[in-house]
């Protein structure tokens, strides 16, 4: 008896490892459901990708990047024009922002009110038009990119690029 009340225990034990779980599969065959992942996960151009994607199955920052290729043709090209009448804010480090918010923005302590702006990465000689967001934070606190403007940067997404910061004229 107490062989059967020592093995049932153990058996409530290990079943609860997550690394013993694994093994009970084979048994019983997954617990979830599997889905086939889509032949090509890719967006195509001029299109959006599916809001699915945003709601967890992204894993790929092309997945979570939700602008088309014609919006960021537009972005770099406007940050190769726009530089009548723009204000240098100064520089500031930025971390990648939230991934599932789409678009090209910069939130920095650099505004105190939303604005266009121009984002130059010296480091790659590359530029992007974003809209700035005013970030409740001292100045020297730092700025949160969008994962849209930090691939355009070409900026590593888990580094901390040094931006130089423009404010456009209105």
């Amino acid at each position: 008896m107490k062989t059967v009340f020592r093995t049932v225990i153990l058996g409530i034990l290990l079943s609860g490892c997550a690394q013993v779980e694994g093994l009970f599969d084979r048994v019983r065959g997954p617990s979830e459901p599997q889905v086939a992942a889509p032949a090509d996960d890719q967006p195509r151009p001029e299109q959006r990708p599916d809001a699915s994607l945003l709601s967890g199955a992204a894993r790929t920052p092309e997945a979570f990047d939700t602008t088309t290729e014609a919006e960021r043709r537009a972005a770099r090209a406007d940050a190769a024009s726009a530089t009548a009448g723009a204000t240098d804010l100064g520089t500031t480090i930025a971390s990648l922002g939230a991934p599932g918010k789409p678009g090209f923005w910069l939130r920095t302590p650099l505004v105190d009110s939303p604005a266009k702006g121009r984002l130059d990465y010296p480091a790659k000689g590359t530029s992007v038009v974003v809209d700035l967001i005013p970030l409740a934070a001292e100045t020297g606190a730092g700025s949160q990119i969008s994962l849209a403007a930090m691939r355009l940067l070409e900026a590593d997404l888990t580094g901390l690029p040094e931006l130089r910061v423009v404010r456009l004229a209105q």
